[in-house]
């Protein structure tokens, strides 16, 4: 009896699982905190950075804050002349976070603009109203999960009708590659 495709790339997918979940041969397991599975937190110290930006550019002026997911304000930076932040997050900061910015230290939550942090290994985070859009859904979603972000974002992206950028030619490729045409 000859062995199937599909029931050798079950044995192969087994063994390198060990019986388990299907993960790759060389993956290894994701450290976790006892007693509960999928909770991430840093280690140290963590340099959060990114831009602010709104629908008519960079800002200028501002207040980053890094909250916790109840609202408790972990570090915060003022932007002065230009949109780059870096804020400092304190050792055993457990995820998600949200990055907020206010236009000012009166502004209140519904002003601010946000991005959600839930990868501890991540570093750079835009915040902005695409982000913003995406955070908010994902919280309707069920909360500030990898899954719901991802969710999100897929249903917050817009595709245009036709692609008619260079990176989207579909032309004759001589021609795009100087060709005799």
């Amino acid at each position: 009896m000859k062995p199937t495709f599909k029931r050798i790339l079950l044995a192969v997918c087994l063994s390198c699982a060990g019986g388990g979940t299907l993960t790759g041969c060389d993956s290894k397991p994701q450290p976790t905190v006892a007693g509960k599975t999928g909770v991430e937190k840093y280690a140290g110290n963590k340099t959060l950075q990114g831009l602010v930006t709104n629908d008519d550019g960079p800002v200028k002026t501002g207040i980053v804050k890094a909250l916790t997911e109840s609202g408790q304000v972990l570090a915060e930076i003022e932007l002065s002349d230009g949109p780059h932040y870096s804020i400092e997050v304190p050792a055993g900061t457990v995820l998600p976070i949200i990055l907020a910015y206010y236009p000012s230290a009166a502004a209140g939550d519904e002003q601010r603009m946000v991005s959600v942090v839930v990868h501890a290994a991540a570093s750079k985070f835009d915040i902005n109203q695409l982000s913003t859009r995406i955070a908010r859904q994902a919280k309707a979603l069920g909360g500030y999960t990898h899954k719901n972000l991802v969710s999100a974002a897929e249903s917050s992206g817009t595709v245009p009708a036709s692609n008619k950028t260079t990176a989207g030619f579909r032309g004759d490729p001589t021609t795009q590659y100087g060709g005799w045409h």
